[in-house]
């Protein structure tokens, strides 16, 4: 499918997503949010497609977040159901996806980065939640998901200063997986990719999805309904479950098949 303001490119089973509004700071608006929750829709049901990969256009951006020049001149705002770039309220996403930040990530940016399951970033990267700077509030999950990710206190200390995080400290504070040179992202990008894609697709989304179900209740409720979870029950009637220790008991490379 043709996008105007996004590129999505294909290698085996992983799909790039790339933000491409460079000359705005790869900003969104209405419509960038509609092709990105198309995208990451066709994602979510290709059976082999395996992994995501975002990423911004250009050098000097990721994601500068909500277009407020698109705003401030009349342009119609608003998001999918999805949330922010299609992504920050899809809950039901059980295929990692990978944020490779390449600039700047503010706001909304940022939220995209922290909805994803991996950041690997640019070493010229930088990060923050500067709503309160223009009177607004880091609601497509900032406010929620940054607190999760590297504490209560920690998290405090970026949302009610609006300061920007550089990617050493983003590595430092633990909401950050890996820091590299700016011509080297989207290689350690791939890199990442291509690990989780070495490992049976449905082991994965079982994994991630009993991870982030567990997180909001208690370890004991987390281990006695962790069988009940879609992706959970998936994987256990799998044709993987049974390839997984058979490819083992032959000592040979098992060859998923992502059902």
């Amino acid at each position: 499918m043709a996008y105007e303001f996004i590129k999505v490119e294909r290698d085996g089973p992983i799909t790039t997503v790339i933000l491409n509004r460079p000359d705005v700071m790869n900003a969104l608006h209405l419509p960038a949010h509609e092709e990105l929750a198309e995208a990451f829709d066709a994602f979510a049901a290709d059976p082999e497609q395996w992994v995501a990969i975002v990423t911004g256009a250009g050098e000097r951006a990721f994601s500068a977040g909500n277009d407020l020049k698109h705003q401030a001149m009349g342009g119609k705002m608003g998001q999918p159901p999805s949330g922010f770039a299609g992504l920050t309220a899809r809950f039901d996403m059980t295929k990692p996806v990978i944020a490779a930040v390449n600039g700047v990530a503010m706001g909304g940016g940022f939220e995209i980065a922290l909805a994803c399951d991996l950041i690997i970033a640019s070493e010229s990267a930088t990060f923050a939640l500067p709503e309160p700077k223009v009177g607004l509030a880091a609601l497509a999950g900032g406010l929620h998901r940054l607190p999760r990710a590297i504490g209560l206190k920690r998290a405090m200390g970026m949302i009610l200063t609006a300061r920007r995080v550089s990617a050493a400290e983003g590595l430092e504070l633990g909401f950050v997986n890996e820091v590299v040179a700016p011509g080297e992202l989207m290689t350690a990008a791939r890199r990442w990719a291509g690990m989780i894609a070495e490992c049976g697709p449905m082991s994965i989304r079982a994994s991630k999805e009993a991870v982030l179900k567990g997180l909001d209740v208690g370890l004991e409720e987390a281990l006695g309904g962790q069988m009940r979870y879609p992706a959970i029950a998936a994987l256990l009637r799998s044709e993987d479950f049974v390839e997984g220790p058979l490819a083992f008991a032959q000592k040979r490379a098992p060859n998923w098949k992502g059902r």
